[in-house]
């Protein structure tokens, strides 16, 4: 099968999924119809077995987990009085809640694997006292949607996982290596906040919060903060699989729920339907995706791409300077499971030929990702607080909030190929 044929077969896979295919329909029509044209009717015999060792897979256990986790926090209103908490300790610097936006964000990110959820979460909280208290509507939307995008970078993080079952990477160590580019990245995120407020001659600030009313506040984080110890802490120092962490996170969780008073038979009821029917989505994507890779893995597609690329002489910088403009351009017109699924078995090995370090890869990916949910026409953070924003607004409003962000993701990821250690130095000290 010549690059040709392969280019062909990818875009035909992008288009259908454009047009409003579902996703896994789309990889498996591709997968299928491919595998057929090169080996005939038995290659459909190859594709029960790998659709019953994915749906065997005890790795793959831990998506309904983490997803149940972030549901279970979601519901008890630990994010309520996360905002609350952090916006009497950050109210104060130039920027007021601005702060307490990408906080929060970072912080429920830590408990739940999705950027969705996190914007959505953290917007409906902080909307309506951002409006009340007079902040520029596209600064606060602006804020919420790129803080949303850390539910996929700080761990746990649901895309970290489809990555690392699509590669055969650790899943922990993944884990692991998105701590350190999740808090420089949301520092960076606040110290553009901090700039760009006092520059205007006019920063938002709150009110000063007594010392002993924000001490006694921070009670309101111990939630958050045990959920994300216990979890990472597990994974760091061996104690427990990507699979059992999330259990031991889930354990705890339901405690957290039970000390508020929120764990009753229809908080668990929705708490659970929700997980099914995300758990669900994603594995089936996942399933489909894996047919695909049967049908590549066959036909030798990855072999022929990667030969072609590293054909061309680029370096590794210069690989992943083009795969930059590549994941920016099919960002503003893909979600990001749409996009991992449909290009991370190509990428994937085309970049560890070249030299790049698969655990590196992976974060650097999910930062693509993450451009991906603040970039127009299709930036699912933007559209999710525009949908919850209390006024009558455009949605222009939030892609020019988001628009710095951008570029701050953009150079972030300069500074991540100039110190790569940034993304393995924690992981290489892992125990196990």
């Amino acid at each position: 099968m010549n690059v040709g044929m392969i280019s062909l077969a990818f875009f035909a896979m992008l288009a259908m999924m454009l047009v409003g295919m579902p996703i896994a329909v789309s990889m498996v029509l591709v997968g299928i119809v491919g595998g057929v044209a090169a080996y005939g009717m038995p290659f459909m015999d190859s594709i029960a077995p790998v659709v019953w060792g994915v749906q065997n897979e005890n790795l793959l256990t831990c998506i309904p987990l983490f997803v149940l986790l972030g549901e279970l926090l979601l519901r008890s209103g630990i994010a309520d009085r996360m905002y609350i908490a952090l916006s009497a300790w950050l109210g104060r610097l130039p920027g007021g809640l601005l702060h307490t936006n990408i906080g929060s964000c970072a912080l429920f990110a830590a408990t739940s694997g999705s950027s969705v959820a996190t914007a959505a979460t953290i917007g409906t909280v902080a909307l309506p006292s951002l409006r009340k208290r007079g902040y520029p509507m596209r600064a606060s939307l602006g804020t919420l949607a790129a803080g949303g995008t850390l539910g996929i970078l700080i761990p746990p993080s649901v895309n970290m996982i489809v990555y690392g079952s699509l590669t055969s990477t650790s899943i922990g160590k993944l884990f692991i290596a998105g701590i350190i580019p999740g808090l420089l990245l949301t520092s960076a995120f606040m110290f553009w906040i901090y700039v760009s407020n006092v520059a205007s001659g006019n920063p938002m600030r709150e009110e000063p919060v007594p010392m002993s009313a924000r001490v006694r506040t921070l009670a309101y984080l111990v939630p958050p903060l045990v959920v994300f110890g216990i979890v990472m802490g597990s994974l760091y120092f061996g104690i427990a699989t990507a699979t059992e962490s999330a259990a031991l996170g889930v354990v705890v969780a339901l405690f957290f729920v039970w000390q508020s008073g929120k764990l009753t038979r229809e908080v668990m009821r929705t708490c659970f339907i929700s997980t099914a029917r995300i758990s669900g989505m994603i594995l089936l994507i996942i399933t489909a995706a894996f047919i695909l890779n049967l049908t590549i893995s066959l036909t030798g597609v990855a072999d022929a791409m990667t030969k072609w690329v590293t054909g061309l002489g680029l370096s590794a910088t210069g690989l992943i300077f083009a795969l930059i403009v590549f994941y920016l351009v099919l960002g503003m017109f893909m979600d990001v499971l749409s996009m991992q699924v449909a290009t991370i078995p190509i990428t994937f090995p085309i970049a560890t030929a070249v030299g790049v370090d698969p655990i590196w890869f992976g974060i650097f990916i999910v930062l693509m990702c993450e451009m991906g949910m603040i970039t127009p026409p299709v930036g699912m953070n933007l559209f999710v607080v525009h949908g919850i924003r209390p006024d009558k607004g455009g949605i222009e409003d939030a892609i020019w909030g988001a628009l710095p962000y951008v570029v701050i993701m953009l150079l972030f990821t300069l500074l991540m190929m100039a110190w790569p250690a940034m993304v393995t130095w924690l992981p290489g000290k892992m125990a196990g």
